[in-house]
This record gives structure tokens, sequence and C-alpha cells, in this order.
């Protein structure tokens, strides 16, 4: 079918996850069928961000639509294809047997198949981010793919803030360890160059050293073990984590890493010790309940609710409590922080509405995130805030993201190079030696 454009129909979590995707798919058409503007419907009021996403789809839409586009569609804009919204039809009688009309899936599956068997001189795609309804499709002969927009191409490749320099010259490394602590880069056998803040383990075989590669003066300073809170780093790169957690200079940080490695109580601890420097410390992550369940069928009230989710982030808190006994002053202080809400552990979308200004606002399990929600949080930060995102990514609640589509994924890759901007990726497990060989072996 060479020269002929191709036929996307969109499911409804494609619109949920992104509103301006019809953005995205050049001049090819696109079909809207009208069982996912029912469902739209049901999303339109609320204020988490699939709410945010039905409401602005359906007012662009509006602004498009004429009555041929229920018809041979409209054009999306110049250099787009155009937009078609199909009507249900009775499910075809190859589907018929297997496939349910009750399921708002099969009417959207039978669209498809329908415009496919129509439409035979030109190619049709669903476009899902449904993994089972994507087997579906191609069960029945029709391609399928996921959403990829916001994909990051090779997760093999991402980048982990921190590199390893071997045949670094020793009185190179000596320099690292006299005043002014600073070396420039060039001295350094460097195979390609360095990314701002981007961290090192220089060495030799005899000697070693840990350094940070600052691009305003493009040279390596030496990096040191530094305890926070009564937290001490246990190696190296979580000596390279709370160094730039504990940089007012770096705005925005990401840490990623398997369960244990301590990535939440690093940023915890960092931002207890940076207190003095912000007006508030907000520690917040995601609701996304288990098994697809909404948190409706949990018993009690909205705190108790929420209460099994916000539990990790506590525990994180007495950690680090625990270093000190119960009349030490730092001990004192945390539970004065948080009595008088100068540390607040929040679901993340409690803080909506609320002022970003010179906050130490730390987002953990950010891998359930979508691409569109970091950038909505990032792009609330006032003057003077500091903004970290924890998670793992690897290990995914969301019934929609992947370890190539997630908000944390997408803004590592996005960020690498940018001079506010410092990563470190987590490998060593620190939890316990079985947590260690659990994340490893099961």
């Amino acid at each position: 079918m060479p020269g002929k454009s191709k036929l996307f129909v969109l499911d409804t979590n494609v619109i949920l996850h992104d509103h301006v995707c019809i953005n995205h798919f050049g001049k090819n058409d696109i079909i809207i069928p009208i069982t996912v503007l029912e469902e739209l419907d049901q999303f339109k009021k609320g204020n988490d961000t699939i709410n945010f996403h039905a409401r602005e789809f359906v007012r662009h839409l509006d602004k498009l639509s004429r009555d041929k586009i229920f018809d041979h569609g409209v054009p999306i804009g110049p250099g787009f294809g155009k937009i078609i919204i199909k009507f249900d039809q009775v499910m075809h009688e190859t589907l018929r047997f297997n496939f349910s009309d009750s399921k708002p899936d099969h009417r959207i599956l039978n669209t498809a198949f329908i415009l496919a068997q129509e439409k035979k001189e030109r190619e049709v795609i669903l476009v899902t981010k449904d993994v089972n309804l994507r087997m579906k499709a191609k069960s029945i002969g029709i391609k399928s793919e996921d959403y990829k927009s916001d994909h990051v191409p090779d997760i093999s490749t991402l980048y982990t803030g921190k590199r390893i320099l071997d045949g670094t010259p020793g009185e190179v490394i000596d320099k690292l360890y006299n005043l002014p602590f600073e070396v420039p880069a060039s001295e350094f056998p460097l195979e390609k160059s360095p990314l701002a803040h981007e961290y090192f383990i220089v060495r030799n075989g005899q000697k070693s050293g840990l350094a940070k590669y600052e691009p305003q003066d493009s040279t390596f300073h030496r990096v040191d073990k530094t305890q926070c809170y009564g937290i001490t780093p246990r190696n190296a790169e979580q000596t390279f984590a709370l160094n730039a957690l504990l940089d007012t200079n770096i705005q925005l940080v990401t840490i990623a890493g398997k369960a244990g490695t301590g990535k939440t109580l690093l940023a915890l601890a960092a931002a207890l010790e940076r207190r003095k420097n912000y007006r508030q410390i907000y520690l917040a992550r995601p609701v996304v309940p288990l098994s697809n369940k909404d948190i409706g069928y949990l018993p009690g009230d909205i705190s108790a609710k929420l209460d099994p989710y916000m539990q990790p982030l506590y525990d994180n808190l007495a950690v680090i409590r625990n270093q000190f006994n119960e009349k030490d002053r730092n001990n004192e202080r945390i539970r004065d922080y948080l009595e008088n809400e100068k540390l607040i552990i929040t679901p993340l979308s409690y803080i909506r509405g609320r002022s970003l200004s010179r906050i130490y606002f730390i987002v953990d399990e950010a891998q359930n995130l979508t691409p569109h929600e970091i950038k909505t949080i990032i792009t609330r930060a006032g003057e003077g805030t500091k903004m970290i995102f924890t998670g793992d990514i690897f290990q995914i609640d969301h019934p929609y993201l992947d370890t190539n589509s997630n908000g944390l994924t997408y803004l590592i890759e996005k960020m690498k190079g940018q001079e506010i901007y410092a990563h470190v990726m987590l490998e060593k497990g620190e939890r316990s030696p079985l947590a260690e060989l659990a994340s490893n072996v099961l």
C-alpha cells in the first residue's frame, strides 16, 4: 500500500494518557469510535490527570467538529490528516461468537475490524495501551500498536549519571584531594564528553577517587562522603546521590534504583539537612492501587484508605528518627516539622493547587506517573523549589505504563545534560543481604 496514508483507530486509554495524541500521527487519518467518546464522558469530572485529558480532548474535538466529522472527517490542521468519528455497527459475524458487544473494548475492536474489511487499500492500525486488547486485535488479523510518542527507544542505553574512568593518572587523582579540589576535565582520560553534573569513579589500580563534572567551568570537583541527618552513604553511588540532593544549585534530581538501594531514605535525609533553605518539605507519591482496584473498596474514611499507600514514607522517616534518641534535638525537630506542617507526607493528587515556591519536593514511586504528569508537576515549580523524583523503572504498578513509557524513564532521557539537573542510578542494595538476594534472584 505505498503512498496510501494509514488509518489509526484510537482507544480511550490513549487519549486519557495524552490529550494531544492526535498531533502525533502525521498525515495519517485518525478514527475515533463513538464508544471512545462515551467512555471519555465518564472521565470529564474530577481533578486527576486523566480527567484533565478527557476534558481537553473533548474541547479540542469540539473546535474541530463539523457535520462531516461523522462522515468523511475534518482536517486536524496543516500537515496532518483527518479525524473521523465512527458510529457503532452491528458486531461483525466473524467476531460475534467470541466477542460480546456489551464490552466497550469489543465495540472498538469491531470498528477497527469493519474498517479493515471496507478499506482494504489502506492499512488499519488499532492504537491502545491495553496489552490484552492488542492481543485480541492480533488474533483477528488487525495490526495493533502501543502509543509510543513518549517512549524511550532503548532502555539499555538509559543515562545512569555515573561512569568509571580507569587509567586516570595518579597525579590527577592527587590533585582532586589538594586545594582547590578541582581539576580541568581535559586532564582525565575521557572517551566521550561528560554531561552536566555527571559523576565519576576515577581510578588506576592503585588510587581512586570520586568526582563530579561541573559544566560552568569544565572541571572535575571532588565528591566527599557526607553524613546527612544521621544517614551515612554506604557506597559510591549513594555518595553521588547525596551530593546531588544537597547541592542547592541543582534544582531537579532523579534517583532510580531497585528496592533497597536507599532512594527515598537518602532524599528525605537530604531534605531534612537542607530544611533551612526551604519553606516546606513535601514528600508525595501517586496512589496506584494494586490489582487495578480503586481505593474505594478499602474500609474506613479517606485517611484510612490512603494510610497503606503512605506508610512506606513514614517508615523511611522512622529510620531517620531512629538514628537519634527520643530526647535528641534532631528527633524532636522532625516531630515539630510534622506538627507544624513544615514536613508534609501526602498523596501526590493532594498537592494540586498548592504553591510550590521554596519547597523541597520529593516524589516517590515516580515510575507510576505518565510523562505528562511529570511535566505537569515540574511546571508548577516556583522560585527556589528543588524537585526530586525517585523510583524503580522496572517495578511499575500502573496498568498502562512500562519500562520504556513511564514518566521517570522519560524524564531521565529528556533532561540528561541540562545544567540544573542531575541523575544517579543506584544499583547496589543496602537494605539487608536478604533483601538484596530477593531482588536479584526472585
